[in-house]
């Protein structure tokens, strides 16, 4: 007897009862997010190639058989399939095959129906190895995918950890130049006291008083600057924009920073534009930006003068530029001076001075912070030009941070 016919009339149904029976088993989950299509992916290929087998007038298609079976191994391996999941799917359909042809098996002989059951069980048997077997090779090679994706993270990993270690060496090298000399000088200053306790206001005993000072200071500062780098990296900068006063900003500044440039002997020149008056931004910020940047000019430059340009640069934007004449920066520095701990030059009595090397990167960090820009135009020998472009009004949000390397 050829069942082969009746399969054929019955393969719909069959592909239809076994999806339904699929999404009713508990135990295969993988098909809760699958759609129709999906799941019965390359079953009516094989029922076709079932058929041919099971005729005896038909040449039995033996290669679309091996074929579906391996799509459909790829294929549950990118859905994500367990194996035991595969196996009660491949169950489930010698069941449903079964339960259609029951009829037909039960009207034929004892040989046809041996035969039969035999070659059914023996092409899906046969589906299942092919399918395991393409199966097998797509999680391989979804571990290889892997395992790369892996080496790739830790290689960036190790990267951000050496970075990190090279970061902490450099604090600790500035941490440790301001905490030799306070505690140098007051050690000095203990010993002189106790062997002359009645000389307290002796000019070397202020001086080195004046020098603890100066180091401590150095060192809050190295600290707190430190802290604000980590603070942005953290994400954990907000801004609070506000209505503020341009000419008060700029003032408020250029009073704490104009004994400095006096000190030098140098000329502080501050021009603001007229027309901008008001912008919504946040004060503390922008007062960091100016600060850092107006200091910086100051300590690179020992003759001329500093300028402080303030203007309106479009409808969106207005900007703060801060030129000097000092010492200029490399094309090859100006790649690396928005780094931390960086210093441009190596010039030793530059590199003494009471610079952390971290007011530039802070600028860089709150520019960003602010949707602003900032662009360095320098020559060595004939000073830097810094320019801020900042938006003329702020939007205050929690800064979130993409790892990226400083």
């Amino acid at each position: 007897m050829d069942f082969s016919q009746a399969l054929k009339e019955k393969s719909d149904a069959i592909v239809d009862r076994w999806v339904e029976a699929v999404y009713q088993d508990e135990q295969i989950e993988a098909t809760k997010e699958l759609t129709f299509k999906a799941v019965r992916d390359s079953l009516p290929r094989v029922l076709k190639a079932l058929a041919t087998v099971l005729s005896e007038s038909e040449k039995s298609d033996l290669q679309t058989l091996v074929d579906a079976s391996l799509e459909h191994g790829i294929l549950r391996a990118e859905q994500g399939f367990e194996p035991a999941e595969i196996a009660r799917e491949y169950r489930l359909l010698r069941l449903v095959i079964f339960s259609f042809l029951e009829e037909d098996l039960l009207q034929a002989s004892p040989v046809d129906l041996l035969r039969a059951v035999r070659v059914i069980d023996t092409v899906i048997d046969e589906a299942i190895a092919r399918c395991f077997n393409s199966y097998t090779y797509g999680r391989l090679q979804e571990l290889k995918q892997l395992q790369n994706q892996l080496r790739l993270t830790n290689q960036e990993l190790t990267r951000l950890v050496r970075a990190n270690k090279d970061s902490l060496s450099h604090l600790a090298h500035e941490l440790k130049t301001p905490l030799t000399s306070i505690i140098g000088y007051a050690d000095l200053f203990l010993r002189q006291h106790r062997q002359q306790p009645e000389v307290h206001d002796a000019p070397s005993n202020i001086e080195s008083i004046e020098r603890v000072l100066k180091s401590g200071r150095l060192l809050l500062r190295l600290i707190n600057d430190t802290l604000e780098i980590s603070r942005y990296d953290a994400g954990k900068m907000k801004l609070q924009p506000t209505l503020c006063d341009v000419s008060e900003l700029i003032n408020s500044v250029v009073e704490i920073i104009e004994p400095l440039a006096h000190a030098k002997e140098l000329s502080l020149v501050v021009d603001c534009d007229r027309t901008l008056e008001q912008v919504i931004t946040d004060p503390l910020r922008v007062q960091q930006i100016i600060t850092n940047l107006l200091s910086n000019a100051i300590r690179y430059t020992e003759f001329g003068k500093v300028s402080l340009d303030c203007r309106k640069q479009s409808q969106q934007q207005w900007v703060i530029s801060v030129t000097d004449t000092g010492i200029g920066i490399s094309s090859d520095a100006q790649k690396q001076i928005f780094n931390p701990y960086f210093r441009a030059v190596s010039d030793p009595l530059v590199q003494s001075s009471d610079g952390t090397g971290l007011g530039l990167a802070i600028v860089s960090r709150l520019v960003e912070l602010m949707h602003g820009e900032i662009k360095v135009v320098s020559q060595p020998g004939k000073g830097s030009t810094f320019t801020v472009i900042l938006p003329l009004e702020a939007n205050g949000h929690e800064h979130e941070v993409e790892k990226t390397e400083s």
